[in-house]
């Protein structure tokens, strides 16, 4: 098998090329460069060192991974043939996505690979801005990192900006975490005699800095909580400072059980935030719940039961285990067959139980949603209607039996019968996929934003309510309903 050697060229310029490699390179016999934009490769060819470039699959390519992988099929095919040397800036195995890919492919015993020296970018780096990477340090790539991979309170470089095009990328893809004026440096051709170091706002990063392919962007951590407010750590910080010894008496006191009935305001009023379409008050409302799951985490981590840790553990495992037709390999051809796969993955969880179907089904903070609950579970089993029209039929039955109740009955025979309406209204909302839980908090909430309006009307007029008669406050209330109608528009 014939042999690839790959070589770092270094990070700076001739004078910082180290001894053995420039032999190394002096001797090959047939040499390859990623690219010919480097400082070195000037010197050597001016010794007439002959090589060949691959700048022209650049050209051919909107996207860098198109060029990294007929990068390494062309040096595999020439490999094929004889022996052959590819040389690349710093170390090869330092941000080199070529070599990865060459080494994989090595991997499957078609050639050999060597892989030799050559000083990374990182040590020059780390002098130029004098920071010391035992303190923490992220090494991104500017053309595939989200805002996801970034840990604000570590030094962060990413290289692979080569151009104002990634520069915006780059700094597009920070903005979503950093203020707008956050300090970043550039740094171009360090350790070298070129080496160029520029501190700019973020939002600068790519209009006023020249870069090329010796250049790093260089973020430092953060200073302070403030800094960090779209970091999930400087939350998960202020729950547990809020719950620690030096915290809020009112947060210190709480447990899961004196927390549950915030957990279930907070997502009410979630979802009026939806129902009127207020993205503003989605993200302040969503928020609100937020802080309830971190809140029932810190304390199940204080009390030694459980961790946020534990909590994303279940969910993230239970997620790729229920879809099978995401992150495996089985076949769905809509969403109800996502969801029939959903309950037999469910069913096949809980195995063979002899406990009742409905336990586990009530809720203390919702008669509506226990209702439906108990209908979902019992229809699971069979125990349903074929369709829509038997359920309007049932409510039809219990409607008259409550009317009759009304006339000839008890109180208690009354209360009966309008439970039984209920539960059958629970059953048409199940049938059309509607949340009774749902419709009932957005009508009280129209009623309370119409009945606001009327009050203000009867304020503004100077009279009491009692001074108007049902007819006059009613036409107040079709007002209200016109004006709704008139927004929509």
């Amino acid at each position: 098998m014939n042999t690839l050697t790959i070589i770092g060229l270094g990070a700076g310029d001739f004078n910082q090329l180290q001894m053995g490699v420039y032999k190394k390179l002096k001797a090959a016999k047939k040499l390859f460069v990623r690219t010919i934009d480097h400082p070195v490769l000037e010197e050597l060819a001016a010794e007439g060192i002959t090589f060949e470039s691959f700048d022209k699959i650049y050209e051919k390519h909107d996207a860098f991974q198109p060029v990294y992988a007929e990068i390494a099929e062309s040096l595999i095919a020439v490999t094929a043939i004889e022996d052959s040397m590819y040389a690349v800036p710093g170390h090869p195995l330092v941000a080199e996505q070529t070599v990865q890919l060459l080494i994989k492919a090595a991997d499957e015993g078609t050639f050999n690979l060597v892989i030799e020296g050559g000083q990374s970018f990182l040590d020059p780096i780390f002098g130029a801005l004098k920071i010391d990477p035992i303190e923490g340090f992220q090494l991104l790539d500017g053309t595939s990192f989200s805002m996801h991979d970034i840990n604000m309170r570590q030094h962060i470089l990413i290289a692979q900006v080569y151009d104002t095009f990634s520069a915006s990328e780059v700094k597009l893809t920070l903005m979503e975490k950093y203020e707008d004026e956050y300090p970043v440096t550039v740094v171009t051709a360090a350790g070298s005699s070129q080496e160029k170091i520029v501190t700019v706002p973020l939002y600068e990063l790519d209009q006023s800095v020249e870069v090329n392919n010796l250049t790093t962007v260089y973020v430092p951590p953060v200073n302070s909580q403030e800094e960090a407010l779209r970091d999930w750590t400087t939350f998960r910080t202020i729950i547990a400072t809020l719950r620690g010894p030096n915290g809020c008496p009112w947060d210190q006191k709480q447990t899961h059980e004196s927390l549950k009935k915030y957990l279930l305001e907070e997502a009410h009023e979630y979802l009026a935030a939806v129902d009127a379409e207020d993205d503003f008050a989605m993200i302040e409302e969503l928020g609100d719940v937020l802080l309830q799951v971190f809140l029932h985490a810190q304390i199940g981590e204080d009390q030694g039961y459980f961790t946020l840790e534990d909590v994303l553990a279940s969910v993230s495992e239970k997620m790729i285990r229920r879809h099978p037709h995401v992150f495996g390999d089985v076949a769905v051809e809509d969403a109800d067959g996502v969801v029939a796969n959903w309950e037999a993955i469910k069913a096949e969880e809980k195995g063979n139980s002899d406990k009742p179907l409905l336990d586990g089904e009530y809720r203390a903070s919702s008669a509506l949603q226990t209702a439906f609950n108990y209908q979902n579970r019992a229809a699971k089993v069979g125990f349903d209607w074929p369709d829509v029209e038997g359920a309007w039929d049932k409510f039809a039955e219990e409607w008259q039996e409550f009317r009759h109740e009304v006339t000839n009955g008890s109180s208690i025979s009354r209360l009966d019968e309008l439970g039984d309406v209920l539960f059958t209204l629970v059953n048409l909302a199940r049938f059309y996929k509607l949340s009774p839980e749902e419709a009932i908090l957005h009508a009280n909430e129209k009623f309370a934003r119409r009945f606001g309006y009327v009050e203000a009307q009867v304020k503004a007029s100077g009279k009491l309510f009692a001074d108007f008669t049902l007819d006059q406050l009613d036409r107040f209330w079709n007002e209200a309903k016109q004006l709704e109608r008139e927004k929509e528009l």
